[in-house]
């Protein structure tokens, strides 16, 4: 019996490295592509030298494939919110490198005890840049634009060169940011532009797990633990379901011109400050008649990185969500630069975005529209 007892103990060390081996996926360059649902690719470097380069895709609420291929060699993982994936990649048959696919777990806060329902001034000014106050490590006080297309908290260069007195350390540590009465955890970025009249950027995912409503006809954003029972009741609220890429917000709206109609998934971006934003691949690729929509003009827009876009201004003969219809929506047709790289998408901004009251509700996923007092003000890119 003495003599058996280590033999086990050897087979079962045996069992447990053989259920620990990884799949091995070849590459000779240093360079990989991962693909998503919904035509999303991102471009991944294959590193010798990081002990564990991990991957974490967006938010996500049912389990889905990704594939992981290389110049040589391809694996195809399905997983879902909360797993980790791992795999090693070799590099020219000697160099391994361990590689790992995260995907997040998902967030609902309405069993927290006491409930949160929060009121916190919000505005919309002249440039359509929405914007709240914050306060910062308990010491700045500031105004950000709370951006449906950003995540966590971005300061601009100019606000940390001269209004940030807490010099935070960029990138790697938490620090406290009170929205409200509550208090958040979140590094701090850095980035070029915001908006006009702000200090930098809320993302959408500061609040994941939690319910947020803008109310434009009473300036007031409004965070919760649970769902009010108002909201539900309201039958002017529309319901649409959120569809995440890349981790941000996606929801269904349609476009038609001349009798032509196209359906996809529109970028729900209140960080884009005007009407909509068309993708000219998408709109080659659907056969829109974009030579019959009449030009308003010509300019060159920046993203929040300062980067060029070349935009046209065209009139959009129909915006249609769910059941509110739109007509003659000066909008935007983007052909290079995009914000979005490795993903071709329409984009709905805060010119539509405004129009309407606006429920998140980031714990079932669907977001609420009803509209406002803003419904039938002229566009800002309105041809006079």
């Amino acid at each position: 019996m003495k003599r058996i007892l280590p033999i086990l103990i050897v087979l079962l060390s045996l069992s447990a490295l053989a259920q620990q081996k990884l799949p091995v996926v070849k590459a000779s360059v240093g360079q990989a592509k991962i693909y998503e649902e919904n035509n999303v690719v991102s471009s991944w470097y294959i590193n010798p030298k990081i002990k564990l380069d991990v991957f974490t895709t967006g938010k996500f609420i049912k389990p889905k494939n990704i594939k992981f291929k290389t110049d040589i060699d391809s694996i195809v993982f399905n997983i879902s919110p909360g797993q980790k994936k791992e795999f090693i990649v070799l590099l020219n048959g000697k160099d391994s490198c361990r590689t790992q696919i995260t995907a997040p777990e998902l967030k609902n806060f309405s069993k927290v005890s006491p409930e949160i329902h929060d009121s916190i001034p919000f505005f919309v000014n002249k440039y359509n840049t929405n914007f709240l106050p914050v306060v910062f490590n308990g010491i700045d006080s500031l105004l950000m634009n709370f951006d449906s297309g950003a995540n966590d908290i971005d300061f601009t260069t100019a606000a940390l060169a001269g209004k940030v007195k807490s010099k935070p350390r960029l990138y790697n540590t938490d620090y406290d940011i009170k929205i409200g009465n509550h208090t958040y955890k979140s590094k701090i970025y850095d980035i070029k532009l915001a908006g006009n009249e702000v200090d930098g950027l809320v993302g959408w995912d500061i609040f994941d797990g939690m319910i947020v409503a803008l109310d434009y006809d009473q300036n007031k954003m409004m965070v919760h633990s649970t769902m009010p029972k108002q909201i539900l009741q309201d039958k002017q609220y529309t319901k649409f379901k959120i569809t995440y890429i890349k981790n941000k917000p996606f929801i269904e709206s349609e476009i038609s011109q001349d009798g032509t109609k196209n359906k996809s998934l529109f970028f729900f971006d209140l960080g884009y400050q005007r009407t909509a934003m068309l993708d000219n691949d998408l709109l080659r690729e659907m056969k829109f008649p974009t030579e019959k929509m009449e030009i308003i003009k010509k300019v060159i827009m920046h993203g929040i990185g300062g980067n060029e876009i070349p935009v046209t201004t065209v009139k959009l003969q129909n915006l249609k969500i769910g059941n509110f219809e739109l007509k003659n929506v000066p909008a935007q047709i983007m052909e290079q630069n995009k914000p979005m790289p490795g993903v071709n998408v329409h984009y709905l901004g805060t010119d539509i975005l405004k129009r309407f009251n606006t429920v998140f509700d980031f714990q079932n996923n669907v977001i609420y529209l009803k509209p406002n007092h803003h419904y039938d003000v002229a566009y800002a890119d309105q041809k006079t």
